[in-house]
């Protein structure tokens, strides 16, 4: 199969380094530009000395390289219509970050340039892919556990803010400055934007829609930031499955520019652990486990190294497979919406103190 020539967009996103791996080891891909969304990023980008040019300008990337066939958008929540529009008009394929937008609006203009345009617009949300989860599938799928009775997941890590500064604002991560609730300093557009995973990954379980939700907000552990960074959210699934998340950034960081070895207080960055209880069982997962830690440089402070399987292998293989062969990803515009209409529901409970139907 022909290698699809990529490039990347904004490169301001937590996941943007990931891909610098990605996207040069990966033999399905020809990496062939990069544009920056401001000279900080760019900056940050030739420190990896990845080999590929950078531009501070898509259409100049997009110019200079008319042979593009797709793009990693790797920006804010906020740019994202709009570089999917870039995308559109040129008849590129988009791997997009996990929030395309929040806005129901801008998202069905998404899905409406998307299908117009006869591309393939694929969501990032790694886990699907990764072989726990594939295994959990399986289980629950062979009906060792009975019918599903409740789902407690978790999605904590350290907060990206600090690295990637347009995740604490906002009208960058949100879309608009909405607050949490009356009498609440803070604004949507933390925690809750950065981990749709789980909110993803239930559905997928379990083939059910969302019901109702009820979300309480914690106060921050971070109190120089204007989003929430505690939060949980309790409900049911229409099928009758009960759920409990945790998708906070609950583990504390050292503030580096740049993430590195020692940006973890805890020697664990991320947590996402999963307990399914059917009527014939329990199972409980560790998505992130097992890892190699060490005590070391810098700060002197634990750090890790995972070795889990790469979950951007599967993700990569379906998005190559969906161009070459003109299918549809199963984490589509169209199927991710109701994941984006949940997360809002989770806001809009924080606000009323009610639950939210969905």
């Amino acid at each position: 199969m022909k290698p699809v020539k990529i490039a990347m967009m904004a490169l301001t996103h937590g996941h943007t380094r990931k891909y610098y791996q990605t996207l040069r080891e990966n033999s399905k891909l020809d990496w062939v530009a990069s544009c920056a969304a401001d000279q900080r990023a760019k900056d940050v980008y030739e420190l990896y000395n990845n080999g590929v040019p950078c531009y501070l300008s898509a259409e100049e990337m997009f110019a200079k390289h008319p042979d593009i066939e797709a793009v990693v958008i790797a920006s804010a929540n906020d740019q994202h219509l709009k570089e999917m529009k870039l995308c559109a008009e040129r008849g590129v394929h988009i791997l997009s970050m996990k929030i395309p937008t929040f806005d129901p609006k801008e998202y069905d203009e998404m899905i409406e340039l998307v299908d117009k345009a006869g591309i393939v617009c694929q969501i990032e949300l790694e886990m699907h892919y990764n072989p726990v989860v594939k295994r959990l599938q399986e289980i629950i799928a062979s009906g060792k556990l009975g019918k599903l009775l409740s789902v407690q997941m978790t999605n904590i890590t350290l907060s990206p803010v600090w690295a990637f500064p347009w995740q604490g604002v906002p009208e960058a991560s949100y879309g608009s400055r909405v607050p949490l609730k009356k009498g609440d300093s803070r604004f949507r557009g933390g925690a809750l934007c950065d981990h749709p995973h789980i909110f993803d990954l239930i559905r997928w379980l379990t083939g059910s829609d969302f019901d109702y939700v009820y979300s309480q907000v914690a106060p921050n552990l971070r109190p120089d930031i204007e989003v929430e960074d505690m939060i949980l959210a309790s409900g049911k699934m229409k099928d009758g499955t009960a759920f409990l998340f945790d998708p906070s950034w609950s583990r504390m960081e050292e503030r580096l520019a740049v993430p590195a070895p020692g940006w973890e207080v805890f020697p664990k960055r991320m947590e996402v652990n999963v307990t399914i209880t059917g009527e014939k069982g329990t199972v409980m997962c560790d998505c992130f486990g097992p890892n190699v830690y060490h005590n070391g440089a810098p700060h002197d402070r634990y750090t890790v190294q995972y070795t889990y399987f790469d979950e951007w292998i599967g993700l990569i293989d379906e998005f190559v497979d969906c161009i070459r062969n003109h299918k549809q990803p199963k984490i589509n515009l169209r199927w991710h919406r109701q994941t984006i209409d949940f997360m809002n529901a989770c806001y809009k409970s924080v606000e009323t103190g009610l639950p939210a139907n969905v």
